[in-house]
């Protein structure tokens, strides 16, 4: 029985220190990680909104870029003298970025034919057209629609109103 009680109290020995063995030492806390250096304002490019091959400058209100809209005088389709400028910006931009691709939509007020209207909103954008394409613009990049008078942007029979009405409008489908 000795011997039993000897042996019984060797299994418990190792049962024990097998335990013991399985039991690893708490793990020292990681060191803390130092905090990164202080970061030194970056210079970034200003943004100019003179440079029209910026797609920033889309957005950008300071910028003839983010200018889309021509107006006509009544019953006409040439573009008028201050929206040049407006169209020099867009070719520019146009011609730098290949992916560019615009749809020039024109519009009318209410007077006048539904049929007529249709026409005058597509000489407006064929003339927006024209001198993108004299400018260099490629004609794949360019899209004229007439919505006519389909589409206004103001509901009233008065001068201000129709004058916002007569327009075409620069819509970029890829910047």
């Amino acid at each position: 029985m000795k011997t039993a009680l000897r042996f019984m109290a060797l299994v418990m020995l190792v049962a024990l220190l097998a335990a013991c063995a399985r039991e690893t030492a708490p793990e020292a806390p990681p060191e803390p990680t130092p905090p990164p250096p202080p970061e030194r304002p970056v210079e970034t490019d200003r943004l100019d909104p003179r440079d029209f091959a910026d797609p920033r400058n889309l957005d950008n209100p300071d910028s003839l870029l983010s200018q889309r809209t021509i107006y006509f005088e009544f019953d006409r389709s040439n573009v008028r003298a201050q929206y040049r400028p407006v169209v020099d910006a867009h070719a520019a931009y146009i011609r730098a970025n290949p992916t560019a691709r615009v749809i020039l939509e024109g519009h009318t007020d209410e007077r006048g034919s539904r049929e007529y209207n249709l026409g005058l909103g597509e000489r407006r954008g064929n003339s927006v057209e024209e001198l993108l394409r004299a400018a260099g613009v490629s004609s794949r990049q360019i899209e004229v629609v007439s919505f006519g008078e389909e589409r206004p942007v103001c509901r009233e029979s008065n001068e201000d109103c129709w004058q916002r009405n007569r327009r075409t409008e620069i819509v970029y489908t890829a910047r």
